[in-house]
């Protein structure tokens, strides 16, 4: 299994940019695709961005399109979220996970990290 632990998420005004980091310890990392969700006060979590195990796919949900970019540093152990022209909208617990196959389709995380909040205003 996975451990993930996120950083970097802040109170921001909108418009500016956030990189959030997801750091991850354990062998599997690797082989590992990872994903970003995000939980907005009285919703549900929901799919933000995926990145396959080699970062030769990403998808990302159609309202962060783009405005965020996801990617992986194998030799740091580590997934980013770069979130550019952050609107209130935003505003939400980032979650990173790691699923249990090299590819995000057709499976659900099988880790979870404890989450950063990020506050957009206007």
């Amino acid at each position: 299994q996975v451990q993930l632990v996120e950083s970097g998420g802040g109170l921001v005004q909108a418009g500016v940019s956030l990189r959030l980091s997801c750091a991850a310890s354990g062998r599997t990392f690797s082989y590992s695709a990872m994903g970003w969700f995000r939980q907005a006060p009285g919703k549900e979590r929901e799919f933000v961005a995926a990145i396959s195990w080699n970062g030769g796919t990403t998808d990302y949900t159609d309202s962060v399109k783009g405005r965020f970019s996801i990617s992986r540093d194998d030799a740091k152990n580590t997934v980013y979220l770069q979130m550019n022209s952050l609107k209130p909208e935003d505003t939400a617990v980032y979650y990173c996970a790691a699923y249990r196959s090299r590819y995000y389709s057709g499976s659900p995380p099988g880790s979870w990290g404890q989450g950063t909040q990020v506050t957009v205003f206007l």
